[in-house]
């Protein structure tokens, strides 16, 4: 009888790990499954067990690809299943393509005679990972979006200044998995809320994709925002952006936009700079400007329509812009008062927001 050996976490069982043993099993005739304990699981992972020894014990054992199920405490890192391995003796050590331990594994098997196979992964449907699991487990239910005023781009590391401000504001109404009230490729950072309630990085789900992480960035902290310029997120402060009540709303252009795709663009910075820094001055808390907030929001309209863009439509709004950085999508409007914003929303393809702080 060909017995095959294999071990890991299995924090979490998932059909990662049905593949996996289902592929170990093929190799022969017994399979032996370790999983780390309490003690290991601290030493590898530094993180307690998601669930009980035995329930996960139980759990493994009711797969019938298994036949044998031991619990691996030896406070080796690595090998936290040497003394069962060394005590069972198998023919086989199966791993993954990505295991860390190759070289402590194969000294392990050289004692007993066993071959060491790594397997790839063939799973068909999308891989996920305990941490992963636990992840989404953990993300939140909804989340805010956000809408930028001025600086956008300057997020983006490659396009980055020194003395650069980028001024942002999450708004209602929030976004679920369930419940979207906004249209999709909108440029309210919708992209990178999904990730977050997936259980993703934000930020680094957003630099993956090519642009900048102030839309993760604010989106988690939330209120009206100043970040630095910079590589990573680095608020310098934030209000609540109460002077903005009632008096901000969204124009849906009817198209889509995709802002990886203007990234490379030939655009003026120096209009973007210079707008985030005024920005900066009028909603500084104790000095908030709605005046000099919308010069902001001006100069970066003037600035996207030499880029490029289509003209907005005029609603007697005191400023506008696109909220994104492709041609499309959402506009905000703001307005210097709640009266002229409910005329507005009498119109078609309007939307009220409002600022959030949590």
């Amino acid at each position: 009888m060909k017995k095959v050996f294999v071990s890991g976490c299995y924090d979490i069982i998932h059909g990662g790990h049905v593949e996996f043993f289902n592929q170990a099993k093929s190799l022969g005739d017994y399979l032996v499954v370790s999983f780390a304990g309490e003690k290991s699981l601290k030493i590898h992972k530094n993180r307690k067990s998601s669930l009980p020894v035995y329930h996960k014990q139980r759990i493994l054992e009711s797969l019938t690809m298994i036949d044998e199920v031991v619990v691996g405490d030896d406070e080796i890192i690595g090998l936290d299943f040497k003394s069962h391995f060394l005590k069972i003796r198998p023919d086989i050590l199966a791993v993954t393509e990505d295991d860390k331990f190759e070289k402590e594994k194969k000294a392990l098997c050289a004692e007993v005679g066993a071959a060491y196979v790594v397997l790839q992964k063939t799973l068909n449907y999308e891989k996920v990972s305990t941490t992963e699991i636990i992840n989404y487990i953990k993300a939140p239910q909804e989340l805010p979006l956000r809408i930028d005023f001025a600086g956008g781009w300057l997020d983006v590391p490659k396009l980055s200044r020194e003395g650069g401000f980028i001024v942002n504001c999450a708004i209602t109404p929030k976004v679920s998995l369930h419940e979207w009230p906004f249209e999709i490729g909108g440029g309210l950072g919708g992209s990178a809320a999904y990730a977050i309630l997936m259980g993703k990085n934000g930020v680094q789900s957003e630099l993956d994709l090519g642009v900048g992480w102030q839309d993760p960035a604010v989106i988690k902290e939330t209120g009206l925002c100043v970040w630095k310029s910079g590589f990573k997120p680095e608020l310098e402060f934030k209000t609540s952006a109460d002077f903005l009540k009632e008096k901000m709303a969204l124009y849906w252009t009817g198209k889509p936009h995709v802002t990886y795709e203007k990234t490379d663009l030939t655009r003026d910075y120096e209009a973007i700079f210079q707008a985030g820094k005024l920005a900066r001055k009028a909603v500084t808390p104790g000095s908030e400007n709605l005046s000099k907030l919308a010069e902001s929001v001006n100069i970066t309209l003037d600035m996207q329509l030499r880029e490029g863009m289509d003209l907005l439509p005029n609603y007697n709004e005191i400023a506008k812009k696109y909220c994104g950085g492709g041609w499309g999508g959402y506009a905000v409007y703001i307005f210097e008062n709640s009266a002229e914003r409910a005329k507005f929303l009498q119109h078609e393809s309007t939307q009220p927001v409002e600022p959030f702080i949590r």
